[in-house]
């Protein structure tokens, strides 16, 4: 009986996504009016920790259409109200609570061709969502 690793199978799967993505028509020309991806694109990382150590993954959030994020609809209209800044966002009105387990948010990018760059330590992961809305809710949906 032959047995095959998972690393493997993820090695397959990855070579055959890029073969067949090489094989994919170039799409259209896109109408030069219209506002592309290109200018609104966000990195996003949420590390545990007082500082950006880079070790969790970031998330690539895109807006035109919103994609890429677990909350990429919310997320958008969140930033889109506060013209791309992160800070500008409303705090939402909740109870968090007072455990010390600090949590360094990180994004980088453009919005509307405008750079972005921004770095926060929250003292938790409650106070850090409560601030900065779904932007770095990136673990997925929470039920409402």
């Amino acid at each position: 009986m032959t047995y095959t690793s998972l690393k493997a199978v993820r090695g397959a799967l990855l070579a055959a996504t890029a073969f067949l993505a090489c094989l994919a028509p170039t799409p259209a020309q896109a109408d030069p009016d219209s506002r592309g991806t290109s200018d609104t694109w966000l990195v996003l990382g949420v590390d545990q920790g007082e500082t950006r150590t880079g070790t969790a993954p970031g998330r690539l959030l895109l807006c035109d259409p919103p994609q890429g994020h677990p909350r990429a609809i919310d997320a958008c209209a969140e930033l889109t109200a506060a013209d791309g800044r992160i800070a500008g966002i409303p705090a939402r009105d909740t109870y968090c609570p007072m455990v010390h387990a600090p949590v360094t948010a990180h994004a980088y990018g453009e919005w509307r061709g405008r750079p972005v760059e921004y770095t926060e330590t929250f003292s938790n992961r409650c106070l850090m969502e409560a601030r900065t809305g779904s932007v770095f809710a990136l673990d997925g949906p929470r039920p409402s």
